[in-house]
């Protein structure tokens, strides 16, 4: 089972510059489906990337789905030459988003997120109108299947929309 505020502590105490997207973003916002995973866009910053690595290294990221032993380095070149890092950790898994379908980078994304209390402390999370775009973008089944519940939650925050 994913240790969800421990991932979240990790990167919180260590400042990392993320927001919070996938299925942990639309709990955040009221859903209530199930997610197995932290989703995360992150700031491609050479000092982030270093929070990242001492954020996570000590709970031992490794990509997920490769077979056992493979040689897998988690520090900044390896954050620095690639992109999109899915990482099963000691605590569960977590997605490292450089890039994402329908948004780019986390500075594009920024505008479009919000400051929420998880665990007592301020994390940055996509807004509903923007995970419901990204959801749409990825066109992934079971992104499309949770669109209808996020449009429900956004009728019923913002009613007449």
């Amino acid at each position: 089972m994913t240790n969800y505020r421990g991932l979240l502590e990790r990167l919180l105490c260590q400042e990392v510059e993320f927001i919070l997207i996938g299925g942990l973003a639309a709990v955040v916002h009221g859903s209530s489906r199930f997610t197995a995973d932290v989703d995360i866009v992150y700031s491609r910053t050479r000092e982030n990337l270093s929070k990242l690595v001492q954020a996570l290294s000590p709970i031992q990221p490794y990509l997920r789905g490769a077979p056992p032993g493979l040689p897998f380095l988690f520090d900044v070149d390896t954050l620095h030459r690639g992109l999109n890092f899915t990482l099963d950790t000691d605590l569960g898994p977590i997605d490292l988003l450089g890039e994402v379908a329908g948004a780019g980078s986390y500075g594009n994304l920024l505008p479009d997120s919000v400051e929420a209390r998880l665990f007592g402390h301020a994390c940055r999370v996509v807004k509903l109108d923007r995970l419901i775009a990204l959801k749409r973008a990825a066109g992934r089944p079971k992104d499309l299947e949770a669109i209808a519940e996020l449009e429900a939650l956004r009728q019923s925050q913002y009613p007449g929309m």
